[in-house]
């Protein structure tokens, strides 16, 4: 039997069935996304609710849990205003978490290649960790290439509605090249590597992300700049306080 459900927003409606889950996801301005999870739900497994919910743990720490989810082509600086962020919320009292993609596949998601298939799995568990950070009210900074539109957007589904900000790290191909910190679009230019990002496997840039970070008169903007951009829209909506 299906059971349909109407998410925390109102443009947003869950359709979950017992052999997959399809979500289907409005943006203001935009048509309607389909997006579908083929992980089957468990059977016998049922939902416990604890005494202590999220709002008493926002209360205690102060703070609006939520993810700021970085995106963008190896070599635009995602780890580094991940970084950057992680030490302005520190220094003002905010708790958060940094999830980086590549310190993910050490763990959490070391058995996963770069296929497509791959990808979207690195990226949903992600999105799924990320969740449980912001529910237990931490600020989640999530610093992923996640090249594929479709998987940011499922992640967002997982939230309610403005507790995922997408930030955009819009540097071009040209500048991440030339910066290459981890010699990998080397790699890729001599056929080392299939399927990187950019190069031979496509980077699907944001439609209406939150945040978007672009160079200024051909500078690209420094950590502690990019970071306060990021700052200044979350002080503006809230998210620093309970």
């Amino acid at each position: 039997m299906h059971q349909l459900l109407n998410c925390v927003a109102k443009s947003r409606i869950l359709l979950r069935c017992s052999k997959f889950n399809i979500y289907m996801y409005k943006r203001k301005g935009e048509g309607c996304y389909f997006l579908m999870s083929t992980v089957a739900n468990p059977a016998n497994i049922f939902w416990h609710d604890n005494l202590v919910g999220k709002t008493e743990r926002e209360k205690l720490l102060n703070q609006q849990g939520c993810v700021v989810w970085i995106t963008g082509l190896s070599g635009s600086g995602k780890s580094t205003i991940a970084c950057s962020l992680g030490r302005e919320f520190q220094a003002r009292g905010k708790l958060s978490y940094i999830l980086d993609g590549d310190n993910l596949r050490h763990g959490l998601n070391k058995n996963l290649g770069f296929s497509a298939e791959s990808r979207a799995e690195n990226i949903r568990r992600t999105g799924e960790v990320a969740k449980l950070f912001a529910d237990a009210g931490l600020i989640c900074i999530a610093s992923l290439i996640s090249p594929y539109r479709k998987d940011r957007d499922a992640c967002r589904v997982l939230l309610p509605d403005k507790k995922f900000i997408e930030v955009f790290l819009n540097m071009p191909l040209q500048l991440c090249e030339e910066r290459d910190p981890k010699g990998l679009y080397k790699l890729a230019r001599a056929g080392k590597i299939k399927g990187f990002t950019g190069i031979d496997d496509p980077y699907e840039p944001p439609l209406n992300c939150e945040i978007e970070i672009q160079q200024k008169d051909g500078l690209v903007p420094a950590p502690n700049e990019m970071a306060g951009q990021v700052v200044s829209y979350m002080e503006d909506r809230g998210f620093l306080e309970a």
